[in-house]
C-alpha cells in the first residue's frame, strides 16, 4: 500500500462486542478471520482510510476478578447492561496479558486474515499499545520486576487500594495521578532502561501485524509528568524523553508506521515533538460540547503544523456517546465542524447510527438499540461530500466573521474554506442556540475574477454571487440555531 494520506480518516470497532454481535447475526461464532467479506466492503465504501480495532489483545483473567469484586464498576456494568450477566464482563482491554491477539478473537492467524482483507479494500489497521501499564499476570511480573515501580510491606499495609502482592513482591497499581489508582493494572516504570527497550521490542511485533498503534494515556509517560507522578521511586531521570526514545526506535524497523496519542493536559504539542503522528484533540471537543463559538475559533487560530497532526473527532470509546452528548441539530453541527477541519478525523462505531449507551470496554456484549435513521443519513451524506473532489487534502484557512453594530451574532459563526486548484468549499458553522447572521470573508486566490455559483450540499440548493463583491464585503449568511452552510463552489455562468 502507497503511504498514509494527509489526513486519515479513522473508523474505531469495539472488536469483541462488534464480533458478538456479528455472530449473533450469523448464527454462528464468527472471529476476526470469518468477518463478512459485506462488513469490510461497507467501511472502505464509507471512505474509511483506517480501522481501529480497539481491544484485541489478550485480556487478563486475574484483572478481570479483581474488577469485579469492585462494586462501583459492577454498577456501571449495570447502568449500561440492564440485564448484564458476570459472563458479560470479559476483562479491560486495557489490562493486557500478552500482547498475542485474544483467542476468542481468533488468535494471531484470524488476524492476519482481517488485516490481508482489509489491505485489499485500501483499509490500513490500527491497534492499541498501552505504554503505562499491564495485567497484575502479566509475565514481566514474573520474568523482569524491576520493569515496574516497586513498593515495600508498609505501603501496603497503609494504602492497599494503591498497591499490589504478586508472588510476595509489592508493586504499584498503575495510576493517572488525577484519580485513584487502578487495582486490576501494574505501574511500569517509563525510566528504567530495560523497559524502555521491552517496549521497543513489543512495539515492533506490534508492527508487524498493523499498520499503527493508538497509544493509551500517552501523556503519562512524559518525563516531566512520569518524574511528577512517581518521584523517587522511579529513580533518575533518564536523559532521553520515553517516547523519544521508543519512537524512532520502531520507526527506524517499521518506516510508515503511524502512532497515534491519546492526550490530554494541553500535551499534544509536546507529544508531537516527540514523534508522534496526531495527538487526541480533546480540547477541540470540549469546546464544541461546552463553550461558545469564540472559544472554537480561538483555538483553530493555533499553527497549522499543530493542527495537522491532531485527531478530530466528537465520539470514542472515552467519550460519551455523541446522540447522548449532544442534542441532534448541535450534533450534526458539531460533526461537520470536527470532520472538515485540517487532522485525522476519527469515528466510532455506533455513532453513524445514534447509538445513546456508552459501553464500558470491559463488557462483552451491549444491549440492543434501534438505530436513528436520521442519525445515519446525516452521516451517509457528510461522508461523502468528505469523500467527493480533493479539496480536502488542499489549503485550509479560517474566516473571519464580521457584523454589524446593533447584531453582534456573528460571533456565533465559525467558517473556513480549502482549496485545490480543482475544487473549493466553504463551511459556515452556527455553533449557538441562537439564530445568527453575519458577513464571511473568503480569500481565495482569483476570488474576485467573475462569478462564484455556490451548492449547498445538504440544502440541495444553489446560488450565484459576484466575486468582486465576495472579496471586498464577504459572503451574507442567515443560519438557524446549530444550521451550517456545506458550500462547494464552482465558476459561475459569467466567471473567466
Amino acid at each position: 500500500m502507497n503511504s498514509w494520506t494527509k489526513y486519515p480518516q479513522i473508523y474505531e470497532i469495539n472488536t469483541w462486542v462488534w464480533l458478538e454481535e456479528l455472530s449473533r447475526s450469523a448464527g454462528r461464532p464468527v472471529t476476526l478471520a470469518s468477518v463478512p467479506d459485506i462488513e469490510w466492503d461497507s467501511i472502505a465504501a464509507l471512505g474509511f482510510d483506517a480501522v481501529w480495532l480497539m481491544g484485541v489483545w489478550e485480556r487478563s483473567p486475574m484483572g478481570r476478578t479483581i474488577a469485579m469484586a469492585d462494586e462501583s464498576l459492577r454498577a456501571d456494568f449495570q447502568a449500561a447492561l440492564p440485564d448484564f450477566k458476570e459472563a458479560d464482563h470479559v476483562g479491560s482491554p486495557y489490562c493486557i496479558r500478552r500482547y498475542r491477539v485474544d483467542e476468542h478473537l481468533g488468535g494471531p492467524d484470524a488476524l492476519a486474515v482481517a488485516r490481508a482483507g482489509m489491505a485489499a479494500r485500501g483499509l490500513r489497521l490500527i491497534l492499541d499499545f498501552v505504554p503505562n501499564h499491564v495485567a497484575p499476570d502479566h509475565p514481566w511480573l514474573a520474568e523482569h520486576p524491576t520493569y515496574f515501580i516497586r513498593g515495600g510491606d508498609k505501603d501496603l499495609s497503609r494504602d492497599p487500594a494503591s498497591f499490589i502482592d504478586i508472588g510476595g513482591n509489592i508493586f504499584a497499581c498503575a495510576k493517572d495521578p488525577c484519580f485513584p489508582a487502578w487495582a486490576d493494572r501494574v505501574q511500569l516504570n517509563g525510566f528504567h532502561s530495560g523497559l524502555r527497550a521491552a517496549a521497543v521490542e513489543t512495539l515492533n511485533a506490534v508492527a508487524a501485524q498493523c499498520d499503527g498503534v493508538r497509544c493509551d494515556m500517552a501523556m503519562l509517560l512524559l518525563d516531566s509528568v512520569f518524574e511528577e507522578t512517581w518521584g523517587p521511586r522511579a529513580g533518575d531521570r533518564p536523559a532521553t524523553e520515553y517516547w523519544g526514545e521508543v519512537i524512532p526506535a520502531v520507526k527506524k524497523a517499521h518506516p510508515g508506521f503511524l502512532f497515534i496519542a491519546e492526550a490530554y493536559w494541553d500535551k499534544e504539542w509536546e507529544l508531537q515533538q516527540q514523534g508522534f503522528d496526531f495527538c487526541y484533540d480533546k480540547r477541540l471537543y470540549d469546546r464544541l460540547a461546552h463553550e461558545p463559538a469564540e472559544s472554537v475559533r480561538l483555538h483553530l487560530r493555533a499553527d497549522r503544523a499543530y493542527q495537522d497532526k491532531l485527531v478530530r473527532f466528537i465520539e470514542n470509546h472515552g467519550e460519551a456517546r455523541a446522540a447522548a452528548a449532544f442534542n441532534p441539530e448541535r450534533q450534526r453541527a458539531a460533526a461537520v465542524a470536527a470532520l472538515t477541519l485540517p487532522g485525522a478525523r476519527l469515528i466510532h462505531e455506533g455513532q453513524l447510527e445514534g447509538l445513546r449507551v456508552r459501553l464500558p470496554v470491559s463488557l462483552g456484549r451491549r444491549p440492543e438499540e434501534a438505530p436513528a435513521t436520521d442519525s445515519l443519513a446525516f452521516y451517509l451524506q457528510l461522508l461523502c461530500a468528505l469523500n467527493e473532489g480533493d479539496f480536502m487534502q488542499g489549503d485550509w484557512q479560517l474566516c473571519e466573521c464580521g457584523g454589524w453594530p446593533d447584531n453582534a451574532t456573528c460571533n456565533n459563526l465559525v467558517a473556513w474554506t480549502w482549496a485545490t486548484e480543482n475544487s473549493r468549499c466553504l463551511i459556515v458553522v452556527n455553533l449557538s442556540e441562537t439564530q445568527s447572521q453575519g458577513l464571511v470573508k473568503i480569500a481565495w486566490p482569483g476570488l474576485n475574477d467573475g462569478v462564484w455559483r455556490l451548492n449547498d450540499i445538504f440544502q440541495s440548493t444553489s446560488f450565484e454571487r459576484d466575486g468582486a463583491e465576495l472579496q471586498n464585503e464577504g459572503l451574507y449568511v442567515d443560519l438557524p440555531a446549530w444550521g451550517f452552510h456545506f458550500l462547494a463552489a464552482e465558476r459561475g455562468n459569467n466567471g473567466r
